[in-house]
């Protein structure tokens, strides 16, 4: 496959030399393994990129059409979205969902319901609460170890609950 992208990767390269800024050019054509182990010839996109003096090139084999998903769309809107799906579901282990160790279905099921719970709490918070402060794009398990995993004080009184942090705490104008 690298040699059928070799005219886009020098075409990457050479724009990266001119601009010093990362390149990206998009090719596709259609390839067949030599095994034959695919019943046809399949379409494949690749995303020729030159990044600080290195050539980071990607492939997509797909059967969609190129007429509804050019080759740009169809990596920049359906592929990329699809590794940020896969990030997402990565970052809610960091809140508890890969410990199903209980004996029974129904426990294990509540952890996962508690942990969905969780981070769509924390995304909201992101979305939200952070959203012009250096945790705006923060995945969970960062905004969990900064905001909510930390040793405090918390006394309760009639009217107000206090919540007093020690004074090493590193992130005191963000907690505010």
């Amino acid at each position: 496959m690298r040699a059928l992208a070799t005219d886009a990767l020098g075409q990457a390269a050479r724009q990266w030399e001119q601009t010093r800024q990362p390149a990206r050019v998009f090719v596709e054509f259609l390839y067949e393994t030599v095994s034959g182990s695919w019943s046809r010839p399949r379409r494949v996109v690749t995303k020729a990129e030159h990044l600080d003096g290195k050539e980071n090139p990607r492939y997509v084999v797909t059967s969609l059409p190129a007429d509804a998903w050019p080759a740009q769309n169809l990596y920049e809107e359906l592929y990329c979205a699809r590794g940020d799906l896969e990030n997402r579901i990565q970052e809610q282990f960091a809140l508890f969902a890969d410990r199903v160790s209980a004996a029974s279905l129904r426990a294990n099921q509540l952890r996962l319901y508690l942990s969905a719970l969780a981070y769509v709490l924390v995304c909201g918070l992101r979305r939200l609460g952070l959203k012009a402060t250096e945790l705006a794009t923060a995945q969970a398990a960062t905004i969990r170890l900064r905001l909510f995993k930390i040793g405090a004080l918390v006394p309760v009184t009639v009217r107000r609950v206090w919540i007093s942090l020690p004074r090493s705490y590193p992130w005191p104008e963000l907690f505010a």
